[in-house]
């Protein structure tokens, strides 16, 4: 029997923080204003300090000063697995989304044109649309389903029709391309447990019909906040620890030109 659990890193590579170096620099100050270091040792390990990028390079720069142990990596513990198919970005459970009935629209015609359904649509049990010349679009990312399986049957000819569907929604497709084609990449990627089954049928000459798998834009956005949040408060933190440390630099050379001074006037 293999053993699928990937290999866990050692607790000294472990990345360190903002935070952890920062009392690292407050023990290395605390040694030099007891005596144990000299300004020249103090100003290499302080730069080694805000250069070291995990707890291993963290570790030596004061493992001969009391209270060496301060900064300690986490337990190293298994993560859970991390699952790639998300479910729906809505408030609703799949459930609440199958809310049965005929549906707000049963067919979509372009001719030299276009037509599309988003948003809060109720998606029929069968949806028949025709692309001749022209293009269509069905975003089922927000929308209700007449039933736990729906057919949208499609027939593209010099044209195409595209089918965006959220994370979670089983696909399968039953089309015919001739000159032409339907797109099988969605195929295959299991469903969630009582999520709707989207089944695509029909025929395409010289024309396409594709399959997206993408997340709702509300949930989208909100990724995008939350990561745009994360760099502001990651420079943020950046911004405060460099002039810490600008501040911390200038004061122990103001005091190193102090004692220089003391030294001359003495020998005087």
């Amino acid at each position: 029997m293999t053993d699928d659990t990937p290999d866990l890193p050692a607790a000294a590579d472990l990345r360190a923080s903002d935070a952890d170096r920062e009392r690292v620099s407050e023990q290395l100050r605390d040694a030099l204003a007891e005596g144990r270091l000299d300004m020249e040792e103090f100003e290499e390990r302080l730069d080694a300090t805000y250069k070291a990028r995990t707890y291993g390079e963290l570790a030596p720069i004061t493992r001969d000063l009391p209270g060496a142990g301060a900064v300690a990596p986490p337990a190293v513990v298994p993560q859970p697995s991390v699952s790639l198919v998300k479910g729906p970005a809505v408030d609703e459970s799949w459930p609440e989304r199958i809310v049965g009935g005929v549906g707000s629209s049963t067919w979509g015609v372009a001719i030299m044109s276009g037509f599309e359904r988003k948003g809060r649509w109720t998606v029929p049990e069968r949806f028949d649309c025709f692309a001749f010349w022209g293009g269509g679009e069905l975003d089922l990312r927000d929308a209700y389903f007449a039933q736990r399986e729906v057919t949208i049957n499609c027939v593209a000819i010099m044209g195409g029709i595209n089918v965006i569907v959220p994370p979670g929604v089983e696909v399968v497709v039953r089309g015919i391309g001739v000159m032409g084609g339907f797109d099988h990449s969605e195929e295959g990627v299991p469903g969630e447990p009582g999520a709707p089954r989207v089944v695509l049928t029909g025929f395409a000459f010289w024309g396409g019909v594709g399959v997206e798998r993408k997340v709702p834009k509300a949930e989208r956005q909100r990724l995008k906040e939350a990561r745009r949040q994360e760099r502001l408060e990651r420079r943020e933190a950046r911004r405060e620890l460099h002039a810490s440390r600008r501040d911390q630099v200038h004061g122990m050379r103001r005091e190193r030109d102090r004692e220089r001074e003391r030294r001359r006037d003495g020998e005087r």
